[in-house]
C-alpha cells in the first residue's frame, strides 16, 4: 500500500520516494556532515514547512494536520509566521492568542503562561501560534527565537507527539526563520510552491539554506515539494526534478477548494471529496526521507520557464561613465601626446 500511495503522490516526472534511499547511501561517500538515516531516529518527527507568503502553507498544513489526526496520529501544529494565520482555517477563522502576546501580557501581570493559555485543539490536532512583535516594534526573526525559548519553558521537549509541524515564512532570510535548519531543530523540511517564478525562487532559497548548513555539519534535509494550486503547466515538477527532490502531492487549482478555504472549511478529512488526496499526502510526508537538495542558480531557475514569459533572453548591457554623468558629461582634454608627421 505504501508503494502505491508514494507512486501516485510523486507522479511520473519525478523519481519515486524509494529511489531516494540510494541517494542517502551515496551521500555517505561524501562529507561526513552529509550522512543521514533513512528514517527519523526519534519517535517524534519535527517537520518545518516553508513557502512564499500567500502560497497556501496554512491551507495545506491545516488540512494535512487534520488528516494525520484522523488517521490516529498525535499532531502539534505550530504557526511560526508573524501574521499568525496558520491556525485560522483549523479554528474556523478565529484568532488564536499568540505565545509572544500572551507571554508579554502575563509578565506584566506577574503571572506564568500555562498550556491552556496558548494551545488549543480541534479534531485531534493541537495547535498554537508563536506570533511576533507589533509592526515596526521589533524583528520577526527575534520573535521566533523568543517564541521557541518560551516553548522550552512550557516543556516542549517532554511532549508526546507523532508529528510536530512548524509553519515558516520562506520569503524572509533572517536567522530566526532559518532556526530549524540552522540548529537542527527539525529532521526535515517540506516546501510548498506553485507553478510561478516567485514561489519557486523562495523554495530554491530554502534549498540553498539547507545545503549551506549541511556543509557546516547540519543534518536537516528536504523531504519534498507540495505543489499547491497546480494548473498543470509543469514548472514546479520541473523544479523538483532539477533540485533532486520528490513531489509529495499536487493540489489542483480548483474553485471548490478555493471557496472552502475562504470559508474556513476543513477538507483534510475522509468526509470530503478531497480526503484521499490529503490521506496520500499524509502518508508521503511520514515516509519521505530528508535528502540534500541541489539548488539552482538564477539562470537555472529562469530556465524552467519560457524566456518570453520571464525576460530570460535579455542580455546585460554595461553602463559607461558617460551614461552616469548624463547632462554633466563634458568633453575631457586628452593627455595623449600627438606627434606631427616628420
Amino acid at each position: 500500500m505504501k508503494d502505491e500511495v508514494t507512486s501516485r503522490a510523486v507522479g511520473h516526472d519525478v523519481p519515486n520516494l524509494k529511489d531516494f534511499d540510494q541517494r542517502l547511501r551515496d551521500e555517505a561517500n561524501e562529507d561526513l556532515a552529509d550522512i543521514l538515516p533513512t528514517e527519523a531516529t526519534k519517535k517524534t518527527q519535527i517537520i518545518a514547512i516553508y513557502g512564499k507568503g500567500g502560497i497556501g502553507k496554512s491551507f495545506t498544513l491545516a488540512n494535512l494536520s487534520h488528516m494525520m489526526a484522523e488517521q490516529g496520529k498525535r499532531v502539534l501544529l505550530i504557526g511560526c509566521d508573524p501574521k499568525s494565520d496558520t491556525t485560522s482555517l483549523l479554528f474556523g477563522g478565529k484568532a488564536c492568542p499568540t505565545i509572544i502576546e500572551t507571554s508579554t501580557r502575563k509578565k506584566l501581570a506577574g503571572e506564568e503562561v500555562k498550556i491552556g493559555d496558548v494551545c488549543f485543539k480541534r479534531g485531534g490536532v493541537f495547535a498554537m501560534e508563536l506570533g511576533g512583535p507589533e509592526v515596526g516594534r521589533g524583528c520577526g526573526g527575534r520573535g521566533i527565537i523568543h517564541g521557541f525559548e518560551l516553548l522550552e519553558k512550557l516543556g516542549f521537549h517532554d511532549w508526546d507527539f507523532d508529528y510536530v509541524l512548524l509553519d515558516f515564512l520562506g520569503d524572509v532570510v533572517c536567522g530566526g526563520f532559518g532556526l530549524p535548519i540552522a540548529r537542527d531543530m527539525a529532521q526535515k523540511v517540506i516546501l510548498v510552491a506553485s507553478n510561478d517564478l516567485q514561489s519557486l525562487y523562495v523554495a530554491n532559497n530554502v534549498c540553498s539554506a539547507v545545503e549551506y548548513f549541511r556543509k557546516l555539519g547540519g543534518n536537516v534535509g528536504v523531504a519534498g515539494l507540495v505543489i499547491n494550486k497546480d494548473d498543470h503547466s509543469g514548472e514546479a515538477q520541473a523544479f523538483a526534478k532539477a533540485v533532486k527532490i520528490p513531489v509529495l502531492a499536487a493540489i489542483p487549482q480548483d474553485d471548490d477548494l478555493r471557496k472552502k478555504s475562504a470559508n474556513y472549511q476543513i477538507v483534510g478529512t475522509m468526509k470530503s471529496q478531497w480526503g484521499p488526496l490529503f490521506a496520500e499526502l499524509a502518508e508521503a510526508v511520514g515516509i519521505a526521507p530528508p535528502v540534500k537538495p541541489a539548488p539552482l542558480d538564477q539562470d537555472g531557475l529562469l530556465g524552467l520557464f519560457d524566456a518570453k514569459d520571464t525576460g530570460g533572453d535579455y542580455q546585460l548591457v554595461p553602463a559607461t561613465a558617460e551614461d552616469m554623468r548624463g547632462k554633466n558629461a563634458m568633453p575631457q582634454a586628452s593627455l595623449e601626446v600627438v606627434y606631427d608627421d616628420a
